[in-house]
């Protein structure tokens, strides 16, 4: 495990981005943490249409744009079913198999909240006999009041109602040797990250070599992030996103990820080299892979018809869109990969 300048504060901030409930459509409370953590590092951040936030950290012609995503998978309330248990509609891909007998908390317009629990239709092996062979999915399965209400009239007079979102509980847990464990790594980690850039680049300025503009996308799980809001004067955006690990591929959680091809299609070429150029250079410990079953933000922008280069890093996240792990030392093998590209 390998200390760094910026380690404490982007595992402060992690932790801190974690806490808030954030799915896709209901980030505006991350929303105003990121404005409020950039203005006092100096900046001055805007918030694009859509409900991102966005600021430029350096001058100059051609610049890049670094997005991360601070919007997370969920769910929403889809019914409130006549026993006054609630039927759930996931937000981005969110699994049921690794979702079950999570807690969560049920956040309701009026501003309300309430907690419970994800379970599969009569949960209990005592009384199920097929609960073991049963198929996961939200068709069979409900989220568990703890509240007194059996009946949908009940759980309505507490203000539940279809389009409620619900959100689950993260666990994090960052282990004395350097894992971090929790829901959300994907993307609320490479947000920490760049958060960590910036206050970097605060206190010491980097030399840019062009300009850089900071883009936390709120829409990246539902395919839509990175779609609008890009500045004109970009002609780069390198998307900081979760790096994939799993069989067949060669990152692991300590290792930062570089995406020669996703499910799109190749990144740029000539961007691409010049991050492997800069992994060398740095004697990082970098990966080369190609993601079979990924989607970014670098992805809706150029479905949106930005003319940019583009290219996804990472560092490594295992059981994606589970209870995720990664490591510190991938944190700062991606941090030193964005340092070396911005200024090298």
């Amino acid at each position: 495990m390998k200390d760094f300048a910026q380690r404490d504060y982007i595992l402060e901030k992690l932790k801190a981005l974690l806490d808030i409930p954030s799915p896709s459509g209901f980030t505006g409370k991350v929303a105003d943490y990121l404005m409020e953590e950039l203005a006092g590092l100096g900046y001055r951040p805007y918030k694009t249409v859509k409900g991102g936030v966005a600021v430029k950290i350096g001058g100059g012609d051609s610049a890049l744009m670094l997005s991360a995503h601070v919007d997370t998978l969920g769910a929403m309330v889809a019914a409130v079913k006549p026993n006054g248990r609630l039927r759930i509609s996931p937000v981005g891909g969110l699994q049921a198999n690794n979702t079950e007998a999570e807690n969560c908390t049920v956040y309701t317009r009026s501003g309300k909240a309430y907690s419970g629990t994800l379970q599969m239709n009569d949960p209990s092996v005592h009384v199920n006999k097929e609960y073991g062979s049963q198929k996961r999915d939200y068709e069979g399965m409900e989220v568990v009041l703890d509240e007194i209400t059996s009946s949908k009239e009940e759980t309505e007079k507490l203000g539940i109602f279809t389009g409620d979102y619900v959100c689950f509980d993260p666990r994090t847990v960052i282990t004395e040797t350097g894992f971090i464990k929790s829901r959300y790594l994907d993307d609320k980690l490479s947000a920490a990250i760049l958060l960590g850039l910036a206050r970097q680049h605060s206190e010491r300025r980097y030399s840019l070599k062009r300009g850089l503009y900071l883009h936390f996308t709120v829409y990246e799980e539902v395919g839509h992030g990175c779609s609008a809001s890009m500045p004109e004067d970009v002609t780069e955006i390198l998307c900081v996103d979760m790096g994939c690990v799993g069989d067949g591929l060669n990152c692991d959680e300590r290792k930062v990820s570089i995406c020669v091809k996703d499910s799109s299609g190749p990144s740029n070429y000539e961007m691409t080299g010049a991050l492997i150029d800069c992994a060398k250079r740095r004697n990082l410990e970098y990966a080369l892979d190609v993601y079979p079953y990924y989607g970014s933000d670098a992805d809706s922008a150029l479905y949106a018809g930005h003319d940019v280069r583009h290219c996804l890093i990472g560092a490594g996240v295992y059981a994606s869109h589970g209870y995720e792990r990664s490591h510190i030392d991938g944190v700062k093998n991606t941090l030193e990969l964005i340092e070396a590209y911005i200024t090298e």
